[in-house]
Parts: structure tokens; C-alpha cells; sequence
């Protein structure tokens, strides 16, 4: 008997139940993300005119993915009714790239695993988030809705920005952004200086009167070739041997754009040695640097030494320019902190990641929230830090969820919706017409109890379909489950989740 003709007879045209992983579960995406909730949900999604920041345990498979892609989808929707003050999202879910960069600045025996995490900062995550926003902002502000470069870290269909907005940003704003897109964005789609140029020229930013020292030493050039043309000409020899004279004029002429290009040259070597999550290029960044005025560059903060103070001005930056394009909060959705490859699911080297963000003065900044989906083992060493830990992190202002527990009623009610949202045409099927009469609602529930997880009770019903399936034939079907191939599949799948639980199994 095969497991299609099953579903079909209860009214079922795809399994519900294939799938474990919300990021590419069909199902959830088309069925379950807008109505089916933890019932914690309003907790972690909190307001959307004022961004909260939240913070999430669960085990493996308690959903705090779905819980991820629920908040962006639920952004998403209020973005489109709130055309005029939505909320920017940005998804700071693979740490590959930047781990891989910033191992990179590293030597010997300090690129080892926990040796970078060990010094890892803040001011990284930051340089990290800000590399997401400001590289899909450059791209929504010159019509690039997919820069195809793994950089895009937002929900693009909502967070396009209007073009009419972006013609409304002073002069201010926009060389905020161009310095954002200097030292931020890491498009790969054109190269680094063609972008910041085509940028310039999209904001209208002039950067003429910023050449005046090259136009300086050209005119002393031109003016020193034609005094020797003119000494020749008369034939005023002695005053040609002397050379030092030249030397000198030249250099009175080119000595301020000496001064300013030697001033870019380190800035620009202090930027690309402090954004250590970065992929910039020195060169790039000086002539970058070199194409705004000095008095555009005076006092402006920029990521060129190791500490947070800039960062903070620069994020603030940010928002200032997204809140004039009509973005009036800051979502970040943190997830899938266990998978990096130099984590490889290690709860100590998490811990060395995640531990610099648990800052109050980051977590509670004004219209900046951060949504953290974290791996329940974090949660111990919560309980074991001191006090210096609980006063910087301030958990207790942080919408804190010890643990993503399901309840069976709470599990149940997923595996109706999953249900109802594969069902046929004109169907209503329900969990409950699966099984025969000595399988009782309250068994049922016992048992989803026991699976804790929706990703276990998944698991656990499709390998109830298959035991169902194989033990009879296409010519003597049985359209219900049995209590003894129920209790049989339930006593399997519950040995191997103890298995691992213990880290004896692969699940």
C-alpha cells in the first residue's frame, strides 16, 4: 500500500509531513506561516511601530526558524499597510562569511576555532549587520532588487525604497551614505569603485570642489614648465641650473594634496584593518576617501579604530537615512547560530559568538530591535553567569523566552493546520480520522506530548505513514491505523529520541 493512496482516501493531496526544516518547507510557507503561532508569539513579535528586541531558547527543531520567517512574513505584511513608516529587516542568520573574513586577518595558531571566537567583539557584530543594511540599501537605491551576491540582507519586496524619497535626502544624508557604502558595502555584482560612483551620481552628490589640491599642483606644474620654457626662450641659462628652485615651486604647489592623500592613505589603512568582518580593499577606500572635501570628512565618524562608540554613531547614521526613505524601525532576525562551520554546533564557541551582542546599551537602542533565536544549551550558561554579566545584559528588558516548549494540544493543533493545508478540493480532514476507534483524542495528545517538538512530531508521523503503508498491500488496503502499529511506531521513535538527546543518534 503505497502512502499517496492513504492520504487520498482521507481527503490529503500532498503528505503533510515530508518536510522538517521550516527554510525550505513548502507547506509552512503556503499554509501555516501566517496563522499557525507559538503561543508565545505575540511576546517575541512585539510591536512593529516600536522594534523590541526579544530573546528565544529552543531545542532543535522547536521552530525558532519558522518563528524567523513568521516575524519577516508578518514585517512583510505590515510593511505593505504601512507604506509610510515600515519596519527595514535584516537577516543576520549566515555568519559564514563573515567568520571566513575574519579568520582571514588572523595567524597562526590564533585561527583556531576558539581562538577567533575568543576575539570576537561587539563592534564585529555591528560591522556585520551594517555590511547587511547598507548593502541592500545600495541596492534598492539603484534598482537592484537581487544583486545575486549572498549580501542581500533584507526582505527586498517591502523594503524597496521609493525614488522619489531618495531625491529628498540633503546633502548630509547622502554623504552619510556614501560613506556607509565605502566602508560597508560588499556588493560583488560591479566593482567596488564603479558602484560608489554610480551611487554618487544617483544621489547627486557633486564632489568637484573636493579636487582643488590637484587642481593646485596642476596649475603649479604648468606654471613651473612654462618659467623654463620662457628662461630657455630668452636664453637665461644661469637661472636654469637652478634646479632646487623648480623642486621647490613644485612642491609648494603639490604639497597639499601630498598631505591629503598621505591622510587618506592610513584612514584608509586604519578602516580596512578595524572592519574585520570586512572584504575592502585599501586602494578603493582612498579613493573613496579622496573624492569628498576635507570638510565633508571632518568629525564624521568612521570604523577605523576597535571600539563600539563609532559603530553606535554609524548605526544611528543608518537609521537617520532609512528613516528619511520611510523606514521608521530596524528589525535584526538572528538565527542558526549553531551551524557555522567553525562552530559546528559547539555550545562553548556559540557562547563566545553570541555573549559581546548581550548588551543592554546595543539591544535597547531606539527603533533597532533584534529578534535572537537561540539554541536551548545557551540557556545554561545564562544561569551561570555573575552578576557584572546580568547588569550588562539587562535579560530581564529583553522579552526573554527561557525555552520554546509545545504542549500536545498546542502540537496537535500544527498537525491539523498542516492537514487542512494539504487537503483536496472540498475536503476537511483531521488527524483524528487517521486512526481507528481505540485510539482515543486524549491517547493522541499523550503522545504528541511525549515529541515535545514540531519537528519531531513530523518525523514521528511520517514514519507512522510508512509503518501503516508497509504492513498492507495496494489490493487489501486498510484506511486506518491501527492502536498496535501506533503504540509500535510511538515505543521506536521515542527509543531513538532518547538516543538523541543523549548524542547517540542522528535523528
Amino acid at each position: 500500500m503505497k502512502i499517496q493512496q492513504f492520504l487520498e482516501h482521507h481527503g490529503i493531496a500532498r503528505n503533510p509531513f515530508a518536510e522538517e526544516d521550516a527554510q525550505t518547507d513548502p507547506v509552512f510557507k503556503d499554509h501555516c506561516i501566517d496563522g499557525t503561532h507559538h503561543p508565545s508569539w505575540d511576546k517575541v513579535y512585539g510591536n512593529p511601530e516600536d522594534p523590541s528586541t526579544s530573546v528565544v531558547f529552543g531545542e532543535k527543531g522547536a521552530g525558532k526558524t519558522a518563528m524567523r520567517l513568521q516575524v519577516a512574513r508578518h514585517l512583510e505584511q505590515y510593511n505593505l499597510e504601512h507604506s509610510h513608516h515600515r519596519c527595514y529587516v535584516i537577516h543576520y542568520d549566515d555568519f559564514n562569511p563573515f567568520l571566513d573574513r575574519f579568520r582571514e586577518r588572523l595567524h597562526g595558531r590564533r585561527r583556531r576555532a576558539d581562538r577567533v571566537l575568543s576575539e570576537w567583539r561587539l563592534w564585529d557584530h555591528m560591522d556585520a549587520i551594517l555590511t547587511l543594511g547598507v548593502t541592500s540599501l545600495v541596492d534598492q537605491v539603484l534598482d537592484r532588487s537581487n544583486s545575486g551576491d549572498g549580501f542581500n540582507g533584507s526582505g527586498i519586496g517591502t523594503c524597496r525604497v521609493d525614488a522619489t524619497l531618495v531625491e529628498q535626502l540633503d546633502r548630509h544624508q547622502c554623504r552619510d551614505l556614501l560613506l556607509l557604502a565605502a566602508c560597508y558595502d560588499q556588493s560583488t555584482a560591479e566593482t567596488a569603485i564603479g558602484r560608489w560612483n554610480r551611487l554618487r551620481r544617483k544621489l547627486k552628490y557633486r564632489t568637484l570642489t573636493s579636487q582643488w589640491d590637484l587642481a593646485l599642483g596642476g596649475l603649479a606644474t604648468v606654471a613651473v614648465v612654462a618659467l623654463v620654457a620662457a628662461l630657455m626662450a630668452y636664453g637665461q641659462w644661469d637661472w636654469l641650473r637652478q634646479v632646487w628652485l623648480y623642486v621647490a615651486l613644485l612642491l609648494v604647489g603639490w604639497a597639499p594634496w601630498l598631505w591629503r592623500a598621505t591622510r587618506c592613505w592610513w584612514r584608509a589603512k586604519a578602516i580596512v584593518r578595524h572592519v574585520r568582518v570586512g572584504n575592502l580593499e585599501r586602494a578603493t577606500v582612498r579613493k573613496i576617501l579622496r573624492s569628498l572635501a576635507p570638510r565633508e570628512l571632518a568629525s564624521q565618524p568612521l570604523p577605523d579604530k576597535d571600539r563600539t562608540d563609532d559603530r553606535y554613531e554609524l548605526l544611528s547614521k543608518f537609521q537617520g537615512i532609512l528613516h528619511s526613505l520611510g523606514f521608521s524601525g530596524t528589525v535584526v532576525l538572528v538565527d542558526r547560530v549553531d551551524e557555522p562551520y567553525l562552530i559546528n554546533g559547539s555550545p562553548e564557541l556559540m557562547r563566545a559568538l553570541l555573549w559581546p551582542m548581550l548588551d543592554n546599551k546595543f539591544l535597547k537602542q531606539p527603533g533597532f530591535g533584534l529578534k535572537m533565536m537561540l539554541p536551548i544549551e545557551l540557556s545554561h550558561y545564562i544561569e551561570r553567569e555573575d552578576r557584572d554579566f546580568y547588569q550588562r545584559a539587562r535579560l530581564d528588558k529583553q522579552n526573554m523566552i527561557p525555552s520554546l516548549e509545545w504542549t500536545g494540544e498546542a502540537l496537535y493543533d500544527i498537525a491539523n493546520a498542516r492537514i487542512r493545508g494539504c487537503a483536496a478540493d472540498g475536503q476537511q480532514p483531521a488527524l483524528t480520522n487517521w486512526f481507528d476507534d481505540t485510539v482515543s483524542e486524549q491517547r493522541l495528545l499523550d503522545a504528541l506530548r511525549i515529541l515535545r517538538v514540531p519537528r519531531h512530531l513530523f518525523k514521528f508521523l511520517y514514519r507512522l505513514l510508512v509503518a501503516h503503508s508497509s504492513a498492507h498491500t495496494d489490493q487489501s488496503p486498510s484506511w486506518k491505523i491501527s492502536r498496535e502499529t501506533f503504540e509500535s511506531a510511538l515505543a521506536v521513535f521515542t527509543r531513538d529520541q532518547d538516543a538523541l538527546d543523549r548524542g547517540l543518534g542522528v535523528g
